[in-house]
């Protein structure tokens, strides 16, 4: 009876054991399971992360893209320093005119208004060369982007050799200060039409790609940098037009000091060095209203300013010194051309 009971009783502690063990294999598997599926949901999380991280990183390199990205490719012809100016008329020309302007600027549109046929004319007769720096300042201010399209879209007429046509039709149709209708590629590319020859799919690619945006914030820091007090900053052989605000440099009184300077008389007060330092100058803010200055001519379209009256030029030069000296000062206008 003693045997039977001690035989039970290893039976009985065999079979615990074997149970015991069996009740740890199983715990280990399901440890095992545990564990898989923790560092499953682990790595599934950081993939997670790594695809919102990239998704960010993506969209910001679409954003730089078409504001900054990429390499600075300057257009075909680009002149000055770091190739940042646009040159229209005749390299040998003894005067300069340094032009800095913004497609989105209604200041800017009464400069071009107002002095445009005299600046055609000069360029015509060989006596004249403008300099155009394209900048960006009206989307810094007001928000969008059409300041920077428009400029690469011109940037980009220039590679087709249609700058100078392209530019006054960007002007010509201005929207106003608060319409970034120029943000739209496809608005460019209707006024391109109006250009003979301009659209073509390379000028299509382009515009669209943003081939010069870099190169057009490239230029928008060198604006800063030259401390300007807003746009147009217009100088005429290194010397701001609008910085003697009671004797503007009119269309006629441009045309004179040009062709005085190309005769050798140097012009009187115009013909300061070329290399006068432009953070002495002063222009026109962006912000005001072109109206005062386009009061002075008509329209702008054929035929050349100097065909106007001395009297008529003289309007033109007050109007366009009422909006340059009451924009100069203003607090808009110096956060736009160096606090943005």
């Amino acid at each position: 009876m003693s045997e039977k009971n001690d035989g039970a009783n290893r039976d009985a502690k065999r079979s615990a054991r074997e149970r015991l063990q069996v009740e740890r294999e199983r715990e280990k598997k399901r440890e095992k399971r545990r564990r898989t599926i923790v560092v499953a949901s682990a790595v599934v999380g950081v993939l997670g992360l790594a695809a919102v991280v990239g998704l960010i990183a993506a969209n910001t390199k679409k954003g730089d893209s078409s504001a900054a990205g990429g390499p600075v490719t300057a257009p075909s012809g680009a002149t000055g320093k770091d190739a940042l100016a646009i040159q229209a008329g005749k390299p040998e020309a003894k005067s300069t005119l340094t032009v800095w302007e913004d497609f989105r600027c209604p200041a800017c549109k009464a400069f071009e208004t107002n002095y445009r046929d005299t600046v055609h004319e000069l360029e015509a007769k060989g006596l004249l060369k403008v300099d155009y720096h394209l900048v960006t300042l009206i989307d810094g201010n007001m928000g969008g982007s059409g300041s920077l399209k428009g400029a690469n879209a011109a940037a980009c007429a220039q590679d087709a050799g249609k700058f100078p046509a392209y530019h006054d039709v960007l002007f010509e149709n201005q929207p106003q200060e608060t319409d970034d209708a120029y943000g739209n590629n496809a608005k460019l590319l209707e006024l391109a039409g109006k250009v003979d020859g301009l659209v073509t799919p390379e000028f299509r690619k382009c515009v669209e790609d943003g081939i010069h945006n870099s190169w057009v914030n490239k230029s928008y820091e060198a604006f800063r940098a030259g401390k300007f007090r807003g746009t147009p900053a217009v100088l005429l052989n290194g010397k701001d037009i609008f910085a003697d605000q009671a004797n503007p440099v009119t269309p006629q009184k441009l045309k004179e000091q040009v062709e005085a300077a190309a005769k050798g008389s140097g012009g009187g007060d115009a013909a300061a060095s070329p290399s006068a330092s432009p953070s002495a100058s002063a222009s026109a803010s962006h912000s005001a209203s072109p109206s005062a200055a386009a009061k002075g001519s008509k329209t702008s379209g054929s035929g050349s300013s100097s065909g106007s009256s001395s009297a008529s030029s003289s309007a033109v030069a007050k109007s366009s010194a009422t909006s340059a000296g009451s924009r100069a000062g203003s607090a808009g206008a110096a956060k736009g051309a160096g606090e943005e």
